[in-house]
């Protein structure tokens, strides 16, 4: 199933992220993909605190992976910008992660499509400044209802 919602604040994406966060599985893998600056980070800060993370959540651009497990579950999140290859997210241990008893969120999913399992939930953020500098467009792939 496909959704799409238009979020015209940012504290609106964050609402979307934390009402995920809130609905989230052990297992899940959210991929986020948009252009840089578009809110993937905002978007990830209010569903680490659906999940009841309370420390502050940045994106884990340099370290690739950040872990918080202070929530209802475990948060992997991921930030696969400055990935190379396949190899360097095998270093990482991602199928631990995956496959692990958390929740994956992973920033430039697109970038590791071919580790990515089917049944992941992708999420697309897309900015149209026609309609305003803080629009958003987010469509939300296989989500379950």
């Amino acid at each position: 199933m496909i959704k799409t919602v238009e979020t015209n604040r940012p504290e609106d994406t964050r609402k979307l992220g934390y009402g995920l966060g809130e609905t989230a599985a052990r297992g899940q893998v959210i991929c986020l993909n948009g252009d840089l600056g578009v809110g993937k980070t905002v978007f990830t800060q209010g569903f680490a605190a659906g999940l009841g993370i309370g420390e502050p959540v940045n994106s884990p651009t340099f370290t690739i992976l950040q872990i918080y497990e202070e929530g209802r579950l475990p948060l992997y999140h991921f930030d696969v910008y400055r990935i190379g290859d396949a190899e360097e997210m095998e270093e990482i241990g991602y199928e631990d992660y995956f496959f692990g008893e958390g929740v994956c969120l992973i920033e430039w999913a697109s970038l590791i499509e071919e580790l990515l399992p089917e049944r992941a939930i992708r999420i697309t953020i897309e900015k149209d400044m026609e309609k305003g500098f803080d629009y958003r467009r987010i469509i939300i792939d296989g989500l379950e209802e």
